[in-house]
């Protein structure tokens, strides 16, 4: 019998190397930090693990080398009983990794290699056709190769799945395709990117929404700059405020959002629930360094719900 996934994650899987210090350098500038981790990552496998972590069934499909790194991002993956049957190993390219620096006031950069990320075809996608049989919600990115994207979300609609789009990185994307999506999420500078609309408070977010929802979206959670965000679908809208925690590190806090979002949704949770679940979530990835490190689990979540 095929089984069947509350979420399935169609995304990067990298290293991370996360430095911290006491701002981010400038150009030309080398700065001593205090703080040094190495970890599994890449928003595919973050928002997998995240999902997990909040108690969903949960398959990934993504691409890593044949690599020691490869091998620690699968291994993490096992560990938080995620289904990697479809992560795929390329013995010709490396893992992907990513490049992170963090200041005291948990700001963020990062640069990235994709490595095997960019060997994510649509025929990988497409053969691991079962894991969309049934699956609840299909959660992807960008930051693939466009035809894996694509393949995911047609894979994903032809299974009943409902769809959500992590726009990173930003680019413009035509409105046949936004029409095929239930929920798009995009922080400040992904919204602007898709609709031409800079935001720079709660305002501006919503318009960003409201044009997403004109082009097609079923529901938008656009980012108000450092406010909270705006959750506009078509018979409402709801304001989801920061929560009030103490930031370390803003890395993973989105892939925490996305998760739990998703993890909501295929629990048929309404859309205002779903949203200030999946806000608290990413407060509180903010508040350990690292990205899978960081991803809360259930009981934290509802934790921080009931006494806030």
């Amino acid at each position: 019998m095929t089984p069947v996934y509350d979420v399935v994650v169609v995304g990067k899987a990298n290293i991370d190397y996360v430095a911290r210090g006491p701002r981010l350098p400038a150009p030309g500038e080398g700065l001593t930090g205090d703080a040094f981790q190495e970890a599994a990552g890449g928003k595919g496998a973050n928002q997998a693990v995240g999902a997990a972590r909040l108690g969903a069934r949960v398959a990934i499909v993504g691409r890593v080398g044949g690599d020691a790194r490869g091998d620690a991002v699968v291994r993490a993956l096992q560990s938080e009983r995620v289904d990697v049957r479809h992560l795929s190993r390329d013995r010709e390219t490396p893992t992907g990794v990513a490049l992170c620096q963090v200041d005291e006031l948990g700001r963020k950069q990062i640069l990235s290699s994709m490595g095997a990320n960019a060997r994510l075809s649509a025929a990988c996608v497409r053969d691991a056709a079962e894991v969309f049989r049934g699956a609840r919600v299909v959660l992807t990115q960008l930051g693939i190769p466009r035809d894996a994207c694509l393949e995911a979300i047609r894979l994903g609609r032809s299974g009943g799945a409902r769809i959500v789009l992590d726009p990173a990185p930003g680019l413009p994307l035509e409105d046949e395709l936004l029409a095929q999506i239930d929920v798009v999420r995009p922080n400040v500078l992904e919204a602007q990117a898709l609709t031409g609309v800079r935001i720079r408070d709660r305002q501006t977010a919503r318009e960003a929404a409201q044009q997403l929802l004109r082009r097609g979206v079923k529901a938008a959670v656009v980012q108000a700059a450092n406010l909270g965000d705006v959750l506009l679908w078509r018979d409402g809208e709801v304001w989801l405020p920061r929560f009030e925690l103490t930031p370390i590190d803003a890395t993973g806090a989105g892939d925490a959002f996305s998760s739990a979002l998703a993890v909501c949704l295929a629990e048929g949770k309404p859309l205002p629930e779903a949203g200030r679940f999946a806000s608290a979530a990413a407060a509180l990835a903010t508040t350990v360094l690292g990205a899978q490190s960081s991803l809360p689990r259930r009981a934290a979540v509802l934790q921080l719900l009931a006494t806030s």
